[in-house]
């Protein structure tokens, strides 16, 4: 797609979804093989097809285009609860470790969270982006299990939110998909005991 084909933005007139699709995906490519530092407006230009004044108009900065490459990954589709915890919360467990381990997220994130140390407003916004879909699904999950006398009730889902996202993210920035499978089910395992255990316990 050239600029040509182009929808111009402007009062009453919508962006053009395909050349957004190729922006974006344009980006994730270069982070992949040139990394964060080296994925430029003009070099996402280039890849694109397009004028970089197109890229301005819809991002301000290579920052919001990046997380926005990032972010274009998920796919907005959550597990839905089927009665077996064990086996929901490696569902989970994949989901999260699978968007954490695309090569575009690996490259992109840790240039976010260094882009965005000083800002916190930006950093929460990145930290917190997509996330409200996931942790409603993930408390359907857990409310399902209290139902059927699996999990305590007054077990706090976003505990288990916050413990899944945080191992699978470290460990595909740290690690990538190495042994993946096997880390999968032993954080799930771990997410199941995080769950159904007595207070008393710990």
């Amino acid at each position: 797609m050239t600029e040509r084909s182009e929808i111009r933005s402007g009062p009453g007139r919508p962006r053009d979804p395909h050349l957004d699709e190729q922006v974006l995906r344009a980006t994730q490519e270069l982070l992949v093989e040139q990394g964060f530092q080296a994925t430029t407006i003009q070099g996402v230009a280039r890849r694109a097809g397009v004028v970089a004044t197109s890229i301005y108009r819809r991002w301000p900065n290579r920052i919001h285009l990046v997380e926005d490459a990032i972010f274009a990954l998920d796919t907005g589709v959550v597990p839905q609860p089927t009665g077996d915890l064990d086996a929901d919360l490696l569902t989970w467990t994949r989901l999260f470790f699978a968007a954490a381990t695309h090569p575009a997220a690996r490259s992109g994130i840790p240039g976010l969270l260094s882009a965005y140390h000083d800002d916190e407003q930006s950093y929460r916004r990145l930290r917190e982006r997509g996330e409200d879909l996931a942790r409603v699904a993930l408390r359907a999950t857990i409310d399902a299990a209290i139902e059927s006398g699996r999990v305590a009730p007054g077990r706090d889902p976003d505990l288990l939110f916050e413990f899944l996202r945080g191992a699978t993210l470290l460990r595909a920035l740290t690690r990538g998909d190495e042994d993946g499978e096997r880390f999968c089910r032993q954080t799930a395992a771990a997410l199941v005991t995080l769950a159904t255990h007595h207070e008393s316990s710990l």
